[in-house]
């Protein structure tokens, strides 16, 4: 199929694609990498009436200040891999991106477009929950800062208005005692995510006990989520021991209510939930006790 017929227009910046956004309204459609809306046009779900290409808006690189990665939304998967910022200071994101999709869809999507979209499945936004990340966002009253945890919604739901677009994300760059890990079951290479978990681990400055972990899941909701502070409680002040991590993935796992489709049942998924968890968490604990030696 093709898709159906629209106007199109190349937006030179942010501001005047937050007014075409504003003065389209429902039958406007933002066009960043396409990899997700391409598709949906050509099914004939989405129907806009006006696409407007963002990709002449803005050309910045990634950068480093104050401790914080920042990257504009229309970096590309790709850059994500391979740039040595990113690899540097947010090793976690530049590992999880090569699961997503193939070369073809890394060469193409953007980091806003995917944040955008707010797949439940998704490598990326497990990624910024995980690391505290925020959203920067602009509108028709200008910029506004959003925690990625107060981002996702729902299914393809964030809380973004609707003339507002993504323009940076804003990542607390990795420290020394601070351990990643990321884990996801596919049923076949470039598939979504089954379940994918992201985890980091961050020991005391004294020791090599652990002062704070959080786990981000993919595939275990209508959205990518954060596990529960009172869930990793039994981690704090430990030495990563086997038995404590995996009673801590024991306890994540019960309290998501996965959904069951044609990929895998939701016990499937809540015990892949419990395995990737207690892989993630090992896997973080010896990273970050590896950088504190």
């Amino acid at each position: 199929m093709v898709a159906p017929a629209f106007e199109y227009v190349a937006a030179d910046s942010y501001d005047e694609a937050v007014r075409l956004l504003a003065e389209g309204g429902d039958d406007a459609k933002l066009l960043a990498g396409g990899q997700s809306l391409m598709p949906l046009l050509n099914l004939r779900l989405a129907r806009p009436e006006l696409l407007i290409d963002i990709n002449p808006a803005d050309d910045r690189q990634p950068s480093l200040a104050d401790g914080t990665l920042r990257l504009p939304a229309l970096t590309r998967h790709r850059v994500l891999i391979e740039h040595d910022l990113v690899r540097r200071h947010c090793p976690l994101l530049a590992e999880a991106v090569r699961h997503v999709g193939n070369v073809r869809v890394r060469n193409r999507g953007t980091l806003g477009g995917s944040l955008a979209h707010a797949d439940p499945t998704s490598e990326i936004g497990s990624c910024a929950l995980a690391t505290g990340a925020h959203v920067v966002v602009r509108g028709p009253h200008g910029d506004r800062k959003v925690p990625a945890s107060e981002l996702f919604v729902s299914y393809w739901t964030t809380t973004l208005a609707e003339s507002e677009i993504i323009t940076d994300v804003l990542i607390p760059v990795s420290r020394p005692r601070q351990g990643w890990s990321f884990h996801e079951m596919v049923r076949r290479t470039s598939d979504f995510a089954v379940v994918a978990v992201a985890a980091l681990v961050e020991l005391d400055e004294r020791s090599d006990t652990i002062a704070g972990t959080r786990v981000a899941l993919a595939g275990v909701g209508d959205r990518v989520m954060l596990a529960g502070q009172e869930l990793l409680e039994g981690l704090a002040g430990g030495s990563g021991a086997e038995a404590s991590i995996d009673a801590a993935a024991g306890r994540i796992a019960d309290s998501v209510d996965p959904p069951a489709d044609v990929h895998a049942s939701g016990d499937y998924r809540r015990r892949l939930t419990r395995v990737l968890t207690a892989r993630a968490l090992g896997g973080a604990y010896a990273r970050a006790s590896r950088g504190a030696a």
